[in-house]
């Protein structure tokens, strides 16, 4: 397939990167750092530099994809708005160049409490106060792909450890697994997308995720 992927630098970014060429897929990696970052040398994989809220740049880089894979980062304080006007743009893009599959990274907060509680996560009592903003943030670029037409997947991720992949982790629709260590591997989350991109498990909705 031919693969985009945003915030193609970072952690869980690296690890797409990576896994995405060893299965043999074409790899654009767009961003501002691509040409800085430490991102292998491969004949499938081509560096793209450009501005994640510039339209015509974003539009250019998705038009002629297959899938869509984002893992933007930024700060955790609520002044960052990379993730929420970030997926606005990706978004807006995608259903102009009229590609449709695409895969995102959130927190927990954003899943739902269980099957039988429909409240979010970030808004229990519990929750940390720190993590609030960011999770906020993420529940913004949840809205984006709801209310589009896009075959969405949206993984609301909870610690990322940056270690590789086991392939020992377990998923469930909407709210956290019910065995959760609120840790996942960056290897295996990245594993868990690449899969998902065609096993389709998962249209339309928000995946917990645990090792």
């Amino acid at each position: 397939m031919n693969l985009i992927i945003f915030g193609a630098t970072g952690m869980v970014g690296q690890q797409l990167v990576k896994q995405a060429l060893y299965m043999g897929h074409h790899v654009k990696a767009y961003g501002r750092n691509v040409f800085t970052e430490n991102l292998p040398e491969h004949k499938e994989l081509e560096l793209t530099q450009g501005a994640l809220f510039d339209e015509k740049q974003v539009f250019k880089a998705i038009k002629g994809c297959d899938a869509v894979l984002s893992a933007l980062g930024g700060s955790f304080d609520g002044t960052d708005v990379t993730r929420s006007l970030g997926m606005k743009n990706i978004v807006a893009q995608m259903q102009k160049a009229n590609v449709k599959r695409i895969i995102g990274i959130g927190n927990l907060g954003i899943l739902n409490v269980s099957a039988t509680d429909n409240t979010l996560i970030m808004d229990q009592p519990e929750f940390k106060p720190e993590y609030i903003p960011v999770s906020l943030e993420h529940f913004k670029a949840y809205n984006f792909l709801k209310a589009s037409a896009l075959d969405w997947t949206y993984v609301g991720s909870p610690d990322i450890i940056d270690a590789e992949v086991t392939g020992n982790y377990t998923t469930n629709a909407d709210y956290p697994p019910f065995k959760n260590k609120f840790r996942i591997n960056s290897g295996d989350l990245a594993m868990f997308m690449l899969k998902e991109m065609t096993a389709n498990e998962y249209l339309q909705h928000r995946v917990g995720i645990s090792n």
